[in-house]
């Protein structure tokens, strides 16, 4: 009976005690300061909810603005990479591109190691990422495998589509014709990339988009070449090509669009 009153650890409340045996002993445990009166439970939870077997909810972290700074060097890596400011062969350290762009090595750690995911750079162990070298062979064996995978479906886009949908396309086009007047190796291959990306988003296959742009990617860079008369006519054919592809696929010109894709693939003026 001496201990049925005293009760546990001075609480009023005995061991034995009817009320007590109908506490489970989760809410026990919880102090009243942190019981949220709404829910009649634990702040933040709803009533009738089990939290003890449950991990801890994660504070949030500043991931998204490490993200976007990952992001930002990645595009000034790409940006430098076809502009030729990162030559073909040379070796640059994650630490000394920091210094360049105002940022730790970090970031420019996991931008580069992006950049071998793609094979635009290889990893030289403890000196930091070499830019690789793209022959005349590995460039025809892209071409050939984005002809592969495009002709085919630009074929069938060109069946099926209306042209309505391809006229749309025009200003995208024209904008790579702006773009090459530029004589900007980065500002062309923006511009190319966009427009071929929206040639293939009428197929309504996004895995078919992504590999496209990741071969197309392979074969813009590394380019050596700045501004200058000659780079500026080699991309200037480049784009005028797109329009007569347009003029192919408003028309339904399916055999026309076959031989426009190949020969704008292997770089055929």
């Amino acid at each position: 009976m001496k201990q049925g009153t005293q009760g546990s650890a001075g609480t009023g409340i005995g061991q034995d005690d009817p009320a007590r045996a109908r506490v489970p002993a989760q809410q026990r445990a919880v102090p009243s300061q942190e019981l949220d009166g709404e829910h009649c439970g634990p702040r933040g939870t709803a009533r009738g909810e089990h939290t003890h077997s449950e991990p801890p909810v994660p504070q949030p972290r500043p991931v998204v603005q490490r993200a976007s700074v990952r992001g930002q060097i990645l595009h000034a890596l790409r940006t430098a990479l076809v502009s030729g400011e990162l030559r073909p062969g040379e070796v640059y350290s994650a630490p000394v591109l920091g210094d360049r762009f105002g940022v730790s090595a970090t970031p420019v750690r996991e931008a580069m190691q992006q950049l071998a995911m793609e094979g635009t750079v290889e990893v030289v162990p403890n000196r930091g990422f070499r830019v690789v070298e793209r022959g005349a062979r590995e460039l025809a064996e892209l071409a050939e495998v984005r002809a592969l995978i495009e002709v085919p479906v630009m074929q069938r886009l060109a069946r099926t589509v209306p042209a309505e949908r391809w006229a749309e396309l025009r200003p995208l086009a024209e904008a790579t014709v702006r773009a090459a007047g530029s004589g900007c190796r980065a500002t062309y291959a923006e511009a190319d990339r966009v427009f071929h990306r929206a040639l293939l988003a009428p197929a309504g296959n996004e895995q078919l988009v992504a590999i496209a742009e990741d071969l197309h990617r392979r074969a813009q860079w590394p380019l050596v070449g700045g501004p200058g008369p000659r780079v500026r006519a080699e991309l200037l054919a480049d784009a005028t090509q797109h329009l007569a592809l347009l003029d192919a696929l408003c028309a339904g010109e399916s055999d026309a669009v076959q031989v426009l894709v190949r020969n704008h693939f292997a770089g055929v003026g």
